[in-house]
Parts: C-alpha cells; sequence; structure tokens
C-alpha cells in the first residue's frame, strides 16, 4: 500500500468515502450475480395493500394446515409454522437433500392496522392465500365541509 504523508482529516474521509463506494459496487450485487436468492427466508412471501386489505401469500409446499399459525397485532403480521422431513423407507438413503424442514417464522409490518377478527387464510396446492382487512378506525374517512 501507498503511504501519503498526512493531510489532514477531510483528505483521509474522501479515501474511506471512495473505499466504501468501491466495496459497495464490488459487492453490492453480489448474491444475484452468483444466482443466490435474495428472499429473507423460508416460506417466500408477497404482500400487497390497497383501501381495504392487504393480501399476504406464502409458499408452503408439504406443510398443513395444522402445522400452521397466522398472528395479527395491531400492524404487525406473524407467520409460525414447521416442516416435518419426509420418511424414508428402510434401506433408502438420501442421494442429494435440499429441501428445508424444522419451524420457520416471518413477521412484517403492514402499513395500517388489521381488523383481527376477520382475518381469511386459505391453503390450497401448497399456496397460503391471507386476507387482512384494514380496521376500519384506520381506514381514511371523508369530511364534509359545510358552507354557510
Amino acid at each position: 500500500m501507498l503511504m501519503r504523508p498526512y493531510r489532514g482529516w477531510r483528505s483521509a474521509e474522501r479515501d474511506l468515502e471512495r473505499l466504501r463506494r468501491d466495496m459497495n459496487r464490488l459487492f453490492g450485487d453480489w448474491p444475484a450475480r452468483a444466482g443466490w436468492s435474495i428472499a429473507p427466508g423460508f416460506p417466500a412471501m408477497n404482500a400487497w395493500t390497497n383501501e381495504d386489505s392487504a393480501v399476504v401469500t406464502a409458499e408452503l409446499p408439504g406443510v398443513t394446515i395444522e402445522d400452521i399459525e397466522i398472528a395479527v397485532e395491531r400492524d404487525t403480521f406473524t407467520l409460525r409454522g414447521k416442516r416435518e422431513p419426509e420418511e424414508l423407507g428402510e434401506g433408502t438413503s438420501y442421494h442429494r437433500r435440499e429441501r428445508r424442514f424444522g419451524g420457520f417464522s416471518r413477521a412484517f409490518r403492514l402499513p395500517f392496522h388489521v381488523d383481527a377478527g376477520e382475518v381469511k387464510a386459505e391453503l390450497k396446492n401448497g399456496l397460503l392465500t391471507i386476507v387482512l382487512p384494514r380496521a376500519e378506525a384506520d381506514k381514511p374517512r371523508k369530511i364534509a365541509i359545510k358552507s354557510g
């Protein structure tokens, strides 16, 4: 490394900032370039909202309804569960094992409070769909304007 004579703090800050930018450029999208998934975990989930509700879908192949727990507290949605390993017959061993098993938990905040009593969930063909209606108190209201 080439040593420079002392040039003050400002130049050291600039050098560190340049190094940070170069490292970010080098490693910033590395998982994607390596072909790795950048999803935060299992299960893979999508969520979208409209004025009245949020909808969350989660891919849960091999998970039964009894192994899933959904919780909603104000604006926080939590999905917990477990996936059991496949049972192998006697004298059988794995050649390759990539599918995860065991417990999982995913939680995230929604942009509004949810009416927990009206949440609906359906598991069909390994896809869990949850409809989270917006709480009445949290819905925007039109305000009537009186003249006079």
